[in-house]
């Protein structure tokens, strides 16, 4: 396990949206949760949560990204100099309350190494596409911010939403817990063959809306429990091949079933000591 505390202390960083924050702020304030949300940190000076947040007495920080950067005259898209400094700010952030464990929900820039060394193996993101499906590389099939549409756009029938540990590559970390499947409807097939992008990027979105209010709270509490309770144990899962890595099951009903069956760990197992056979004692 992560850690001895109970509850888990959970920090989260998010930006603009935190989808399933209020929902997951609820859970924790139940009293036989596993987990308690000790402080939240966002990235933009408006985060459409704020006062809910405020409202549960968990302390909230703006950390505005977009200020930090024109303080150092730097592209917050393409200094990323300047992101070690203010994720080097993050972390001092984040120190008086000693999290166990980071969440990243809806956080929407890439970290580096003062927030990936520190809380490696200690953090999960929230990312909207099933990574299960795996490149010939094991990356995912479907990362960053457009893996909804990306997905639609190939012709998937169905999307799932994953929370996954995050590790050095956007969205390519070992999946943790996935939801159940969100049906495409079957007007997306005839707006792909009439070429009707604004159709696509229209249904996309509500698409994707439809994910995260349904199922954004309920997965990232089932993800928090896994990992509090011992059930799910991140340094493990993230020593294994991201595509080796099967994830729980989170259905509607908010019920989760272990990955796949009485087998599976051990197959797991045994992979993963012939990939560290392989690398040698280095790692390398």
């Amino acid at each position: 396990m992560l850690t001895s505390h109970t509850p888990l202390r959970v920090a989260v960083l998010c930006s603009r949206k935190a989808p399933g924050l209020v929902h997951l702020l609820t859970q924790a304030a139940a009293p036989d949760r596993p987990f308690e949300i000790v402080c939240v940190i966002t990235s933009e000076p408006r985060c459409a949560d704020a006062e809910s947040v405020r409202a549960t007495g968990v302390p909230l920080h703006t950390h505005d990204i977009h200020a930090f950067y024109a303080a150092h005259a730097a592209n917050v898209y393409r200094d990323f100099g300047t992101r070690l400094e203010y994720d080097r700010d993050t972390v001092a952030l984040l120190e008086p309350y000693a999290p166990d464990l980071v969440l990243l929900d809806g956080y929407v820039y890439l970290l580096t190494r003062p927030m990936l060394d520190l809380y490696r193996h200690r953090m999960l993101n929230l990312h909207f596409s099933d990574l299960m499906l795996r490149r010939p590389d094991h990356g995912p099939v479907y990362p960053g911010l457009r893996a909804v549409r990306d997905a639609l756009a190939d012709g998937q029938t169905e999307t799932r939403a994953t929370v996954h540990v995050v590790n050095d590559e956007p969205d390519g970390g070992a999946p943790v817990v996935r939801s159940w499947a969100y049906p495409v409807s079957p007007m997306v097939a005839r707006a792909r063959a009439w070429g009707a992008t604004d159709m696509l990027k229209a249904y996309a979105y509500a698409h994707q809306e439809w994910m995260m209010r349904d199922a954004s709270g309920p997965l990232l509490a089932a993800a928090l429990s896994l990992v509090a309770t011992g059930a799910a144990q991140l340094e493990w899962v993230d020593g294994l091949s991201p595509d080796l890595a099967v994830p729980w099951l989170l259905d509607e009903r908010g019920r989760v079933t272990p990955p796949a069956d009485a087998n599976t760990r051990g197959r797991q197992e045994h992979m993963l000591a012939v990939s560290h056979a392989r690398r040698g004692p280095s790692g390398v």
